[in-house]
């Protein structure tokens, strides 16, 4: 659940998750020389993240990348703030387990945290051992600690097919006295403070380290949905050999379905957005509103959708796809948060063109890192990003506090609407956004007027043109008028996908968001998304409200912004 630190500890070993995505120079990282070193993670360019000098066992050490230099001995005062279950039961008591069997046993032998929950994932799980004989199987648990009926406040990423007391231990634990999330790394002999939540919000920080996934500071399940892509679940089971050793782990026995750990996730993503929108708005301002408002103006991190449906089944004479409604419009914000009364259903292909798509496109499942290849889809069909429960979660929870009215955000959102994900004419409203601490009664009028100031000069199809539409209807009258144009924007969408044509613009404009994605460093690993034959310099593309497709700008990169 804790991500890569590509950019993080220069000078020791990686104890770290295996990025294959960023193996190699064309996806963007790699060593300043062009090489690859097979089984790491991205090479760190000269510079970047902190050094790790040889570490002394029986230490805490802090690493912040970006802010520190150098991984240091934390001081007597930096670990008295520290008031997580794992600095409480471990590190102040001079205990530093080495693997996860330890950690959890330690837990077990305090009586902390008692409540323990194992989940299972891979990217390469669902394909059967004997088809892929030299792909190296990253399979990895997430485990979680919580009390008796509460939420977990502990959060264990480790390897599951490897020698547990060599792979990689990451840490996310709740500190309920500060309200954040701190995180932690093992590098025997000893474990480095990565950072809190609110580093990841910092400018120094953001986006480096392991805040290049926990982008917003939450703990991070991409595939949080059904039908929960790449983890174990009642979707999908991850595949082992008869003879695998991981068989014989108690870990083993105990994994549970992802669906629960979506319930999980969600929980703690709204403690933490809980926490966070009352500090920064104490004392009846908002510290920072850029900071907020790029999660409804932007993509800050994006979470992965597909169809219900495996697409080794799909045959041309069978039923419909229904392709998932996030691939269409931000539908959990505008239709389950904002309650929009949309009456379409979101749109289905034929199945025999998707089939058509995977061959006319080249679709294949590919690994350059171990030369795998096998064609066709990813296990569940059609695997697009989607707007993440994070950025919603903070502009439904700013909603229902009153930092923002709900027109507000829909006004935002219909912008763009049919670009649920990478919306450069939404990002482009974020100029308007004031970064100095703002009256919060005052937050939502200030930038809505300075839009619409905007607009008068601007032409008619404009973003700011577009907001100050929305912003003059009736308060009475927005969610209506707004319903109407998704259910039109849907209708003409079923019928273009209907079309051979339509249809692979469609292939086009998925394969596009995903190039999107492959440039952030949460696209950790190969095998998340399908390879194409559409080439990698292709222009980028949106959806238009005529459900139409075109070309757009470069989408705006906004997780490691300094602002």
């Amino acid at each position: 659940m804790t991500g890569p630190t590509p950019d993080g500890l220069r000078g020791q070993p990686p104890e770290r998750r295996r990025a294959t995505a960023w193996a190699w120079p064309s996806d963007g990282c790699g060593r300043a020389d062009g090489s690859y070193a097979p089984g790491l993670t991205a090479a760190v360019p000269a510079g970047q993240g902190p050094a790790m000098p040889e570490p002394a066992a029986g230490r805490l050490y802090r690493a912040v990348s970006g802010v520190d230099a150098e991984a240091r001995p934390m001081t007597d005062a930096e670990r008295a703030d520290l008031h997580d279950p794992l600095a409480e039961v471990f590190f102040r008591q001079g205990r530093f387990p080495m693997s996860s069997r330890e950690l959890l046993a330690g837990l077990d032998g305090a009586g902390v945290l008692p409540g323990q929950s194992v989940f299972l994932v891979s990217e390469s799980g669902q394909l059967p051992p004997s088809a892929a004989p030299g792909l190296h199987r990253d399979i990895r648990y997430a485990i979680t600690r919580a009390e008796p009926g509460r939420i977990p406040d502990l959060l264990v990423s480790t390897g599951a097919n490897s020698d547990p007391d060599t792979t990689f231990l990451q840490v996310a634990a709740w500190d309920a006295r500060a309200g954040h999330f701190n995180y932690y790394m093992r590098i025997r002999p000893a474990w480095v403070w990565t950072g809190d939540s609110w580093s990841a919000l910092a400018p120094a920080s953001r986006g480096h380290g392991c805040f290049d996934s926990h982008v917003n500071g939450s703990v991070v399940m991409k595939e949080l949905k059904q039908p929960w892509i790449n983890w174990q679940s009642m979707a999908a089971t991850i595949r082992l050999a008869p003879d695998d050793p991981l068989r014989d782990d108690p870990l083993y026995g105990q994994v549970a379905g992802a669906e629960q750990l979506e319930t999980t996730v969600k929980a703690l993503v709204g403690r933490w957005t809980d926490a966070r929108l009352a500090k920064v708005t104490a004392g009846g301002t908002v510290d920072r509103p850029d900071h907020l408002l790029r999660q409804l103006f932007t993509s800050t991190t994006v979470n992965l959708t597909s169809t219900s449906v495996q697409s080794a089944t799909v045959r041309a004479d069978g039923d419909d796809l229904v392709l998932p409604t996030g691939f269409w419009l931000n539908g959990d914000a505008l239709l389950d948060d904002l309650g929009l009364p949309v009456a379409s259903a979101p749109p289905r292909v034929p199945a025999a063109l998707y089939l058509g798509s995977l061959s006319r496109f080249g679709f294949r499942m590919q690994e350059r890192t171990s030369g795998f290849s096998q064609p066709g889809d990813t296990f569940f069909a059609f695997l697009v990003p989607e707007a993440a429960r994070e950025d919603n979660d903070v502009v439904h929870r700013m909603v229902l506090a009153g930092i923002v009215p709900a027109k507000f955000a829909a006004a935002a959102l219909m912008v763009d609407f049919p670009n649920p994900v990478y919306s450069t004419d939404r990002a482009r409203l974020m100029a308007y956004v004031p970064t100095a601490p703002t009256p919060t009664a005052a937050l939502a009028d200030s930038v809505a007027g300075a839009i619409t100031t905007a607009a008068r000069g601007l032409p008619q199809d404009s973003p700011e043109a577009r907001f100050a539409e929305h912003w003059a209807l009736a308060d009475d009258a927005w969610p209506t008028a707004f319903a109407a144009r998704v259910d039109a924007y849907l209708g003409r969408a079923a019928a273009r996908i209907a079309t051979p044509g339509g249809f692979d613009d469609l292939t086009r404009l998925a394969e596009s968001r995903r190039r999107d994605f492959r440039s952030r460093k949460l696209n950790e690993f190969e095998l998340t998304l399908p390879v194409t034959d559409i080439p990698a310099d292709a222009p980028r593309l949106r959806m238009n409200e005529d459900a139409t497709v075109t070309a757009t700008a470069p989408a705006p990169v906004t997780q490691g912004a300094t602002s």
